[in-house]
């Protein structure tokens, strides 16, 4: 082999090694949950792609894996591409003035998605009763927002999580106003996720807030159901 053909091919073999390293740290700085940008103008047109608005439950906080969430195990099943940009904390009012860049309904609308899973409300209840015309308020604004933007999407509102037997009663208020605005835009509607973790103490993580990977599965189980009831 000539002198020229050797240096042609160490210096190819040098840019796929700084490409696989690119790559790879790319992968590894966005992180467990992080959504990424979601779909792009490249994206298949055969692709159902199905953004998540929510919290830390559908961000998958305790999860062992990213995939262990029950948004993606409910994406995986049915081929669909996932954009998960939901937050840890994140609710209606709640944390949303600490919110770094675009604000959650911004990412979900300008990810162009043929189904939006809303499971918002669960953090509002700790801003209750003080806050409650805001939050009331702002269940309708987001919904009202989602619907004109996204016109052609499909929309599905589930009951907003919770997380112990006990059951403040800012629990169903807030359920009553997110299903009343979801009635308001002519959503599907998903009753009864507040209670899906309720009397399994074993599917909660060591923190006790959240699911761990086996009520991540149950919660998976659950929507699944719910969505082939809609069709979906």
């Amino acid at each position: 082999m000539s002198t020229r053909r050797r240096t042609s091919l160490w210096i190819a073999v040098g840019l796929l090694s700084v490409a696989a390293v690119v790559v790879a740290g790319a992968l590894l700085s966005r992180g467990f949950g992080d959504a990424g940008p979601g779909p792009t103008e490249g994206a298949s047109a055969r692709e159902t792609v199905v953004a998540f608005y929510g919290d830390s439950y559908t961000r998958g906080t305790k999860a062992s894996a990213p995939d262990k969430r029950w948004s993606s195990i409910v994406s995986a099943k049915r081929g669909w591409t996932e954009f998960n940009p939901s937050l840890n904390g994140l609710g209606f009012v709640n944390n949303r003035d600490s919110m770094g860049g675009a604000d959650l309904v911004d990412q979900v609308i300008a990810a162009r998605p043929d189904i939006v899973i809303s499971t918002m409300g669960l953090n509002d209840n700790f801003s209750m009763p003080e806050r409650a015309d805001e939050i009331k308020a702002a269940i309708t604004r987001d919904f009202t927002t989602l619907k004109a933007a996204l016109p052609e999407a499909r929309l599905v509102v589930v009951e907003p999580f919770w997380y112990t037997d006990e059951r403040p009663a800012s629990v169903d208020r807030i359920i009553g106003w997110v299903e009343d605005a979801a009635t308001g835009i002519d959503a599907d509607y998903i009753p009864g996720a507040s209670h899906w973790l309720g009397g399994h103490p074993e599917w909660m993580a060591d923190d006790g807030l959240h699911p761990n990977d086996e009520g991540y599965r149950a919660i998976a189980a659950r929507m699944d159901a719910a969505l082939a009831a809609l069709g979906l």
